[in-house]
């Protein structure tokens, strides 16, 4: 039999405790400019996350259709051919019920994070994202299928988090 876990071990901290000194804390901004580029693959993916659609690329040699995309296939590790949308929609492969939030702080909500096989991809390829629209963690099912929610097209930003969650979908 498992017991419920009702104090975790440690100490927990906060903002007000390194604001009053009570943690060792080192502040530094340091004046730094730089350039990130995500990429030829990514950078068509999160493109097509601003226009509302998941992007993967294609593998004319081996037949694959991977999301996220990538610039070369590692299975037969040769350049891809083109860039396609898939589906918004697919299948919950696994998750997870967190009581961690992105920030790592405790929370006493869950949040729901699954690694969704997207439709329209080669088998095992996916993205991890969170589940909304679900009022009990218990009635999310392995195979569960699933769709994607976006934000409204002016409030992306060309981003992952685009996405805001999938929530349980019937196919028609």
């Amino acid at each position: 039999m498992s017991e419920k876990i009702k104090h975790f071990p440690g100490e927990e901290l906060s903002g007000r405790d390194i604001r009053e000194g009570k943690i060792p804390c080192i502040k530094h901004r340091p004046n730094v400019k730089y350039l990130w580029s995500a990429g030829i693959a990514m950078s068509r993916f999160v493109e097509g996350m601003k226009e509302g659609k998941i992007i993967g690329s294609k593998c004319v040699k081996c037949k694959r259709i991977m999301v996220p995309p990538r610039a070369f296939c590692e299975e037969c590790f040769r350049p891809v051919d083109e860039y396609a949308p898939v589906k918004d929609t697919g299948t919950i492969n696994t998750y997870s019920v967190s009581y961690v939030a992105g920030d790592a702080s405790r929370i006493k909500e869950p949040i729901l994070v699954a690694v969704i096989d997207i439709d329209g991809a080669s088998k095992g390829m996916g993205i991890l994202h969170l589940l909304g629209e679900i009022s009990d963690w218990k009635q999310i099912k392995f195979g569960m299928k699933v769709k994607a929610v976006w934000k409204p097209s002016e409030e992306r930003e060309g981003s992952i988090t685009d996405i805001k969650y999938f929530k349980p979908f019937e196919e028609v």
